[in-house]
């Protein structure tokens, strides 16, 4: 069943049975690479790969800093899939806006905390919206989608992971912006510790100077 259709990959949720083995119990999602027909097949077929096996990766070593992600099951570097766990919960998009405001604050911080535990491990996400965050009853915020994702420990780069969260936050939750922002700040200083204040420095002043540059752009990338 389709998920979701994006420009790089279509997301489906599958019987775990029909994708990986007969035994197999529950459900699984299945994040397709789809080819684009304006680059050259062998450009395209390098760049799908690329991307694949450095997602799969970066799920793990998130992971391993300390960030709930989707387990990896399965890396087609053929059909350019990756088969993963279903996470059963919300988008955050959906419930930050319901929650109580002392809720809401401690959802925050959980969240910039994370983000700084990917920072610290050398991981930039690349894409933080609350459309990208799954929470679950037990309280827990999964990170998925590190399609854009990369390894880049600079400022510059950590800088506009948080500016991009920013704008998504006014994107989408412009009431609550500013008092979610200061709750994900608060969270990312307190994980991140020393080095902190020079990467939301560097947020603020990309956000001054109104910079959002594609991934594909980037020139420290």
């Amino acid at each position: 069943m389709l998920m979701k259709k994006g420009a790089e990959a279509n997301l489906y949720l599958e019987s775990a049975a029909k994708v990986l083995y007969r035994a197999a119990e529950g459900r699984v999602v299945v994040k397709h690479r789809i080819p684009k027909r304006y680059r050259i097949p062998d450009i395209d077929k390098q760049l799908r790969e690329a991307r694949t096996a450095l997602e799969s990766k970066l799920f793990a070593d998130a992971k391993r800093a300390g960030v709930p992600t989707p387990l990896v099951y399965e890396v087609d570097s053929v059909g350019m899939r990756i088969v993963m766990e279903f996470i059963e919960g919300q988008q955050v998009k959906l419930v930050l806006e319901k929650l109580r405001p002392a809720a809401r604050r401690k959802l925050c911080e959980l969240i910039g905390r994370q983000v700084a535990r990917l920072h610290r491990a050398g991981i930039v996400h690349g894409d933080l919206t609350t459309s990208n965050m799954i929470l679950t009853r037990n309280g827990k915020v999964y990170f998925v989608d590190f399609g854009l994702g990369e390894y880049n420990p600079s400022v510059e780069a950590r800088g506009v992971d948080l500016h991009l969260l920013r704008r998504a936050l006014q994107s989408i939750h412009f009431r609550i912006t500013d008092e979610a922002y200061r709750a994900v700040l608060s969270g990312y200083r307190r994980e991140f510790g020393k080095g902190a204040g020079e990467v939301v420095r560097r947020a603020e002043e990309i956000e001054r100077r109104g910079r959002y540059v594609a991934k594909e752009d980037r020139t420290w990338q």
